[in-house]
């Protein structure tokens, strides 16, 4: 699950209907307390035994012992060095393509956060790979993959047969769960 505040009206309620073991990404980057809020969030994680990864930031991840980093796609090499520094971490790495899936295994991370698979709020207009695409990706790497963009209720069972380990998302999460 990675964090919107701008998307997701009630934080709390979704971390505290998450699973034990699910990863919460921390992306709001844009806010002026950010480590406050990490801070929190970390509390809160690590209570209901969920892992929590600093978004960008392997610095505030480290000085807040969060369970890992989530990079960028234009900054995948780093993956390699935060393994080398904290090898317990976990690194994510975000990937549009093929070469960045490529980057993101060559450079130790430990899984991929490919995007966007379907039309997502996030990015209005963006091209989207669509379940076909994403799957020939998917197929393609040695490395999990976690399907990412637009995913939701009534469209990933289309993922069902790729090999994606599991789906990362905002919307998705912030949805009432399923009865």
């Amino acid at each position: 699950m990675l964090t919107d505040r701008t998307r997701i009206e009630n934080l709390d309620t979704v971390i505290a209907n998450l699973p034990p073991g699910s990863v919460i990404i921390f992306r709001d980057y844009d806010l002026p307390d950010r480590m406050q809020a990490a801070r929190a969030l970390i509390g809160q994680a690590h209570k209901r035994r969920l892992r929590l990864l600093i978004g960008g930031d392997g610095g505030l991840s480290a000085h807040l012992r969060a369970d890992g980093v989530h990079l960028p796609e234009y900054r995948a090499r780093e993956a390699l060095r935060w393994k080398r520094l904290r090898p317990n971490w976990i690194v994510t790495v975000a990937a549009h393509s093929v070469p960045a899936l490529r980057h993101a295994e060559r450079y130790g991370a430990d899984a991929a956060l490919v995007s966007p698979v379907f039309p997502t709020a996030s990015h209005p207009g963006s091209q989207t790979l669509g379940s076909v695409r994403f799957s020939s990706l998917v197929r393609g790497t040695r490395l999990p993959v976690f399907a990412l963009g637009g995913i939701d209720a009534t469209n990933c069972g289309q993922l069902r047969q790729s090999s994606a380990v599991g789906f990362a998302g905002i919307g998705f999460y912030s949805e009432e769960p399923q009865k």
